[in-house]
Order: structure tokens, then sequence, then C-alpha cells
């Protein structure tokens, strides 16, 4: 299965960004990707630099809607599934949410974003209702995609969940500045996720200057043995293409040892401790 992860810069005209993602697509299945997906937030400036007011809720929209229509029907023209990050609307809440999208156009379901950043740069809980759903992997044409949004990745509990509802492949829209982190342990880190749970995991980011945040790009790609198979470049768009095989997650070292050799009923003897 060929993948493609679009990494652009947006800006405050969210016609243009749409534009151009839709651009990048039409690219991208021309180009033989059976799967194509997006950076948090890829149509919006990155909201949560600055903290909410309640203009915000303006940039939110409602899923269905106007995108997940657009890329229903470029999914369908194309044979492609599509895994978005918008920013939804539903009621009086407000989610970082991405619909996945089958080759088929149909809206398959919504992960919603479960746990909830807030800190300087990314003041993320005066814009998001802590996720509410059940839906976290998707059977897709191409296989059972997970999806992980952002700061969930960082919580293996979730990684482990994914994995045990069958992800083959989970994709990761990010949000990522540059000089927010160690230097490497963001591919480090899913290298182990991915090597304990037995998945590939594909991470798009944002690139990019925007009001207070620089964007890092290096969107990239490992398989289930923690191979880094592939990384776009800094400061620049891209699309990011890999081959992927998916039998390989049946045949990883997880998936053949690590869950034989779970002990579920000795963890929930394990005392919790929140101090």
């Amino acid at each position: 299965m060929n993948i493609a992860l679009i990494q652009q810069h947006s800006t405050q005209d969210r016609e243009d960004n749409l534009r151009r993602g839709i651009a990048a697509f039409h690219q991208a299945a021309r180009s033989g990707a059976e799967l194509v997906a997006y950076a948090e937030l890829g149509f919006l400036p990155f909201l949560p630099q600055t903290p909410a007011t309640p203009e915000a809720v303006r940039w939110a929209e409602p899923i269905p809607g106007p995108t997940t229509e657009e890329f229903s029907r470029l999914s369908r023209e194309y044979g492609v599934v599509t895994v978005l990050n918008l920013f939804e609307r539903d009621g009086d809440n407000t989610f970082d949410a991405s619909p996945v999208i089958d080759a088929d156009g149909t809206l398959l379901g919504v992960t919603r974003m479960v746990h909830i950043m807030d800190g300087l740069g990314f003041y993320e809980k005066g814009y998001y209702t802590p996720g509410n759903t059940d839906e976290f992997v998707f059977q897709t044409r191409v296989g059972k995609v997970g999806v992980a949004i952002c700061y969930d990745r960082h919580f293996p509990e979730y990684m482990r969940h994914l994995a045990l509802l069958g992800a083959e492949i989970v994709v990761v829209p990010q949000a990522g500045a540059r000089g927010e982190w160690t230097e490497g342990i963001f591919v480090a880190e899913l290298q182990v996720a991915a090597f304990q749970n037995g998945h590939y995991a594909a991470l798009v980011n944002r690139v990019g200057r925007e009001e207070h945040l620089h964007f890092s790009g290096e969107s990239f790609v490992v398989d289930p043995d923690g191979r880094l198979l592939a990384q776009a470049p800094q400061k620049e768009d891209h699309i990011l293409y890999v081959d992927l095989d998916l039998e390989r997650a049946a045949q990883s070292t997880a998936r053949r040892f690590f869950f034989r050799d779970r002990r579920p009923d000795i963890y929930g003897k394990f005392t919790r401790s929140d101090g």
C-alpha cells in the first residue's frame, strides 16, 4: 500500500489552505497513493497558539459537513482512503477531530482527541472538549487504520488500545513546533510504540511559521519493527510517499510474542498512584 502524508503550511486564509490541500490530494492520488492523510487542523491556522475567545468557534464546522463532503467526493473519485483533521462543532461542544473516509467515499467515523494539552502556545483546553466516542480504529479498503491525534500518542495506554483493536497503521495528525522537544524524541517515541504494538505509525506534521509558533514539518513513517522508513524535510511543504506492507503487522514481534504473553489479570492488581 502506498500512503501520502500532506505536509503543508497554513495561513489565516482558510479557502486557500483548503485549495492547496485539495491540489495536493489530486497530486498524491495521481501518483498512486491509496491513503492520504493531513496534519492537525491542516486547513486552518493553529488556533490554540493563543487562548480561546468566544469568537474562535466561528472556525469550527460540523462533521459531516462541507469539508468531509468534498473529500468524500475525492475519495470516491480516486478510490483513496482519507484521514483529515478538523475543528469540529457538535452542538455546544467543539473537538479536535479526525474523520476517516473510505475509498468509496463513505465517512466511516470520527476520532476525537481524548487527551487535551494546555500550555504555552498550546492552549487547547479552551478549544477542545475531550473526545467522547469509541471510534478509534476503522476497517478501510486498504486495512485497519487507527488514529492518534497529536497529544494522544504520548500515552502508551492509548497506543496499546489501538493495537488491541487491530490497527495495522496508526495515523498521527500533529502540530509539532520547532524547539518544542528534545531533538529526535518524537521519532524515537513512535519507533518504540510501533515496535511494542506491532503496527506502522505515520505522523503528519504542520510546517511553517505562524503567529507564535514555527512548525517543523519532518513528517515520518516507522514500521512495526520500529525502523524509520522515511522522513519529510523541515521548513517546506512536501508530500511524503511511503510504500507499506500491512501484512508485516501480523508478523511483528509484538503480535507474535508480546500480545501472546500479556498478563492483564496481573495489571489490574497494580496499585494506582497519582502522586
